[in-house]
């Protein structure tokens, strides 16, 4: 009597198969996701295309035409508004590591009619000064922040590119004696005495004055810490000349200067305590505050709050 044929039983998939293939799925998934912007350049290329292509034609004076396949402006049209070549603009929106001039940078936007915000937000992905930005004399300070700081029922002023003090209020010319305190010059006629620039000048005041070593507490660290914070906050300015002039200037008459600024630190201008030694009121400390006003943030609001 013949045997019954061997019972035939299904092979069970291997153990990982499931977890291959949901690993498979995970990275088609990864595939078709959006890849997060990982270069300077590559967020400048989408920045620009972007609005590139929310730009009608009509707006720029362009006719729609019949066929026209691509949302907004064509690259080469962009470029012709530019007045750059059609293979470097579209070079400029993949991403690659070409060279864009800030002149360059400005026509772009104004071809792709930028608002003040986005000119802004431009420059700082490409890492260029806008050409366009105001070089303003010291006393153009708004009236509404000289107002603001004339408001202030404690010590206040408003700092330039270079440091130099545009305006200060009572309680900061009797803070920051040898620095705001008594004008100095010969009277204009205004009834007001006028100062040189450079007496009004923050760092002037800490590295060359001996007033300003007197009342700093703890200058060394102070110190330092100024010039890392005005290496910060001249970086887009370095190389002009009002700032070239004070450094060179500070350099060369502060032993202390020269060292901290070749030492390369960089810092922010962080807030927090601020000890002085008054010549009347002795040992006292304030909490310090910086804003950038709004459409000029050329410009510094110091504050400071009594503890």
């Amino acid at each position: 009597m013949a045997s019954p044929p061997p019972t035939r039983n299904r092979a069970a998939p291997p153990a990982t198969a499931n977890v291959t293939i949901a690993g498979r799925s995970a990275k088609a998934r990864a595939s078709k996701a959006t890849p997060i912007t990982d270069t300077p350049a590559r967020a400048l290329g989408e920045f620009i295309r972007a609005h590139r292509e929310r730009l009608s034609p009509l707006a720029v004076g362009l006719p729609p035409g019949p066929r026209r396949r691509t949302p907004g402006l064509r690259r080469e049209e962009v470029a012709q508004l530019c007045g750059v070549s059609a293979t470097w603009y579209t070079w400029i929106e993949q991403g690659r590591p070409v060279s864009a001039s800030a002149e360059a940078l400005a026509r772009i936007a104004v071809a792709l009619q930028l608002s003040r915000a986005e000119r802004a937000y431009l420059f700082e992905l490409a890492g260029e000064r806008d050409p366009a930005e105001p070089a303003l004399a010291a006393a153009d300070a708004p009236a509404t922040l000289i107002a603001t700081v004339d408001h202030l029922d404690t010590p206040a002023y408003v700092l330039d590119r270079q440091w130099n003090a545009l305006a200060w209020n009572r309680q900061a010319a009797e803070l920051f004696v040898g620095w705001l305190d008594e004008p100095t010059g010969p009277d204009d006629g205004s009834g007001k005495a006028q100062a040189p620039a450079h007496d009004r000048n923050l760092l002037y005041f800490a590295f060359l004055e001996p007033a300003g070593r007197r009342l700093i507490v703890d200058w060394e660290t102070r110190a330092r810490r100024l010039v890392a914070e005005f290496r910060a906050d001249s970086i887009r300015h370095l190389n002009d000349a009002p700032t070239r002039a004070l450094i060179d200037t500070l350099a060369a008459e502060s032993e202390a200067f020269a060292r901290f600024w070749a030492s390369q630190d960089v810092g922010v201008r962080e807030g927090g305590a601020r000890e002085f030694d008054h010549p009347r009121d002795g040992r006292i400390v304030y909490d310090q505050i910086t804003f950038k006003p709004a459409h000029r943030e050329d410009l510094l609001l110091v504050v400071l709050i009594r503890r």
